[in-house]
């Protein structure tokens, strides 16, 4: 079942051993409500932007303090004004409903980001 933003912003991962991946036409679906998302078939992916390097860096603790409670961590690649955050979900062998709840909340994070202090 497809949820809204909303939705998987309030949804808290769960495990999922012995669960099923979703899938292609789900996955397509559920990126609908996440549109700066995308697939490659085995996982969802965004880039996320910034300005400066503090800002990158903030972002990535915010992150990963929210991930770390969800127990869901993605494959981050860090430069100096942006992040890539890739999800999926080893224990199904694909995509599953924590990657979106989890992109939900980077995406959450990202929309009520502080700005660099100015110098």
């Amino acid at each position: 079942m497809i949820k809204t933003f909303a939705e998987l912003f309030a949804a808290h991962c769960r495990p999922l051993e012995g669960g099923k991946a979703f899938g292609d036409d789900a996955v397509r679906s559920q990126l609908k409500e996440l549109p700066e998302w995308s697939t490659d078939g085995k996982r969802i992916a965004r880039t996320y932007k910034f300005a400066n390097y503090w800002e990158t860096i903030a972002f990535v603790n915010a992150i990963a303090y929210v991930i770390h409670r969800e127990d869901h961590h993605p494959e981050l690649v860090v430069g100096y004004d942006k992040v890539e955050v890739r999800f999926d979900t080893h224990s199904v062998g694909g995509i599953s409903e924590n990657d979106f709840i989890c992109a939900a909340k980077c995406d959450a994070i990202h929309a009520d980001r502080p700005t660099a202090p100015s110098a």
